[in-house]
């Protein structure tokens, strides 16, 4: 897993010298499984940039490389990663399972159909949608608070994750990071 890292560091420093970046062939070899990723960037230990997908369209290291270009240079939330922040940078690589649908009559089911610390979660109400890593456990480990942020993240009212038909999936993720 720490040639993921290496390959994430790599591909920003390729990306800042107009470089596409050299894949290792024992890299190529490791990683040409379709699975989803989400590469997230820190600077001084808060969130630079996180981007990825929640399905597997791709295999691996093409969806890492996607990811972390759209990571540093295209998350909305940010701008654009400048060449002089690249040593305070440190890249976190998740690996998403594959998602599972859960089913709940109400929201009292949805609380404990949820793993806090564990799950990953995607919400989805008509075309609007969000998901948040495990990781996020760690800022909000109260299971409403968690589901009303990501309801606001998606657009929706905070409490919509209480009301009928939204559709809510859950997933794991094994992650490496830079130290």
């Amino acid at each position: 897993m720490k040639e993921l890292l290496r390959l994430s560091r790599q591909t920003l420093e390729s990306y800042f010298q107009g470089k596409d970046p050299e894949v290792p062939q024992e890299l190529v070899k490791n990683f040409s499984k379709r699975q989803a990723c989400f590469v997230s960037l820190t600077k001084n230990g808060k969130l630079r940039g996180c981007i990825g997908s929640l399905e597997p369209k791709q295999v691996l290291y093409k969806d890492l490389i996607e990811n972390i270009i759209n990571a540093a240079f295209h998350d909305p939330r940010f701008p654009p990663l400048k060449k002089e922040e690249l040593p305070a940078i440190k890249i976190e690589v998740s690996l998403l399972s594959v998602a599972k649908p859960l089913v709940f009559a109400d929201s009292f089911e949805l609380l404990r159909s949820i793993h806090a610390g564990v799950d990953g979660v995607i919400i989805q109400k008509g075309y609007a949608s969000a998901t948040y890593l495990p990781q996020v456990w760690e800022d909000m480990p109260n299971k409403e608070e968690f589901l009303g942020s990501l309801c606001i993240k998606a657009g929706l009212d905070q409490d919509a994750w209480r009301k009928p038909g939204m559709k809510v999936s859950v997933y794991r993720v094994k992650n490496i990071k830079e130290e």
